[in-house]
């Protein structure tokens, strides 16, 4: 999965706090609903017609972006939103290299 690295700088000081996170960009098929409830336009060529960006360790972080590089910034700005939120609050902020990760395997019937 991609990994962002997010800087976040103090007010006065260049101080420099680095976070990673696991971020998951989901291509979007025709017709899928983009940022605002939109449906966003069916694409003309085979490629997906957006991304769906996810943060499995800030739950609840969603947002969207029309190309993979659009995506990326639209995730580090809702990456940073998130944490200054977390700060505000005095929440602590995640850190992956504490968190257990593991890929589980789920059969369904037919």
């Amino acid at each position: 999965m991609p990994r962002m690295t997010i800087r976040e700088k103090a007010s006065q000081e260049m101080a420099t706090h680095q976070y990673t996170f696991t971020v998951v960009f989901e291509p979007l098929a025709e017709g899928a609903v983009g940022r605002n409830g939109r449906k966003v336009r069916p694409a003309k060529s085979l490629s997906p017609s957006g991304y769906q960006v996810t943060v499995p360790l800030l739950p609840g972080l969603i947002t969207y972006g029309r190309t993979l590089g659009e995506a990326r910034e639209m995730a580090r700005d809702a990456i940073r939103c998130h944490l200054e939120g977390l700060r505000k609050d005095g929440e602590p902020i995640p850190d992956e290299k504490t968190t257990r990760k593991e890929k589980l395997r789920v059969a369904l019937t037919a």
